[in-house]
């Protein structure tokens, strides 16, 4: 019997290797797509933070120190400043054409009001459509001006006899000392581009698999399948699914070696999580793609649910909006892709360090989508069975 379930499952292996090599598609999808998909992505995030943004300056005073706001600004490496303009209507004519993102408005006698002892308020206009270039755009911004009203502040109070220990702490009393952790460089590379190179990994394992599943009921080949399964469920789904494991787990590799050699992730809890979880996580993709299919008998429809399906993991998974801040069933709705508990694996233990214990639940979560495909396989075979369903695009 063990003997039987064994020459089934190989059978069925080589069948599907066969398949591969001699289907343009299949070959591109496993190899060449998420291998060029994956540099891409890389190149396009290579830098990791956003620098010298455009920016206009609207300068009505033309002193000393509107000059040296202009220089400290231009210093900072967020922003860049492209140009001096006449008037704030001439500037927000530039953001608006595009030309800058943001425009910084010097008033007129603000040399003048500082020296005499009042204050003087720039204005930071910006484009905040982009809300990420924005904020970093207004932080620059804002550390410039902060550093130049410190310094001023600082001098004004050391012509009145106080020596700089004692004038430092009359211009900050208190002093805040931010530590940024997990993520010092505030770089994409670390959350941004980890993220959509697995987005990458399970668009490709999830349209792979049903393709290479729904296109045996297309083309009515099904029976073929089976047959050479032995007529035995579980020998026919594991040995035309394996290849792609396979290969996809490769994918995972070079995605690990990119991430935490090339862009140098770090790795401060359990690279074993990590792998594991990653492996689960191809698996639960796999698993979604007998649903879909065995759900729809339609390869058309299961590709086009499946590239809903992977495009909305991003949205939902918490990395660009937390799922605490969603409303409760979005929070519910965020359940029901794996990603999500992927996610919470790799933030986890790779930036975050945390103890290998809080990977359990998420991976057991990433499980129980391969459990629910096993339940849909019965369900597959018969529909390989119905000639009525193939030709089903």
């Amino acid at each position: 019997m063990q003997t039987s379930t064994t020459s089934a499952f190989q059978k069925v292996f080589r069948r599907e290797l066969h398949r591969i090599g001699n289907n343009w598609a299949l070959l591109f999808l496993t190899t060449i797509g998420p291998t060029l998909s994956i540099f891409f992505i890389v190149w396009i995030f290579s830098e990791g933070v956003t620098r010298e943004m455009p920016i206009a300056i609207v300068d009505m005073d033309h002193t000393m120190l509107s000059r040296k706001i202009t220089n400290m600004v231009d210093a900072s490496p967020a922003v860049a400043v492209h140009g001096n303009y006449t008037s704030l209507t001439d500037a927000k004519r530039a953001i608006e054409r595009g030309e800058v993102d943001a425009a910084l408005y010097i008033p007129k006698n603000a040399e003048r009001d500082i020296y005499k002892g009042y204050s003087t308020t720039t204005a930071l206009y910006i484009n905040n459509t982009n809300v990420v270039k924005a904020g970093t755009i207004n932080s620059g911004v804002r550390k410039s001006i902060g550093t130049l009203s410190a310094g001023i502040k600082l001098q004004m109070q050391m012509k009145n006899g106080y020596r700089q220990e004692q004038a430092l702490a009359r211009i900050m009393p208190v002093n805040l000392h931010s530590v940024l952790l997990f993520n010092p460089f505030t770089s994409y590379s670390y959350y941004l581009t980890v993220s959509l190179l697995f987005i990458i990994l399970i668009v490709f394992v999830l349209l792979t698999s049903i393709y290479a599943i729904g296109d045996e009921l297309y083309k009515g080949t099904g029976l073929t399948w089976i047959k050479a399964a032995n007529n035995k469920f579980l020998p026919a789904i594991v040995g035309k699914l394996l290849p792609y494991t396979i290969a996809f787990s490769i994918i995972a590799m070079i995605i690990n070696i990119v991430l935490f050699s090339f862009i140098e992730v770090p790795i401060r809890g359990h690279l074993s999580s990590i792998l594991l979880g990653e492996f689960l996580l191809i698996l639960s993709y796999q698993a979604m793609a007998i649903v879909f299919v065995a759900l729809t008998n339609n390869m058309r429809l299961s590709l086009s649910l499946g590239s809903g399906y992977t495009m909305l993991a991003i949205t939902f998974c918490g990395l660009t909006f937390p799922i605490f801040g969603m409303p409760i069933m979005a929070q519910a709705f965020a359940a029901i892709f794996p990603f999500t508990y992927w996610i919470k694996i790799l933030m986890g233990q790779s930036l975050r360090g945390e103890p290998i214990a809080n990977s359990i639940v998420p991976m057991y979560s990433m499980l129980a989508f391969v459990f629910l495909g096993m339940l849909f396989v019965r369900k597959l075979m018969h529909a390989m069975h119905s000639r009525k369903r193939w030709g089903n695009m």
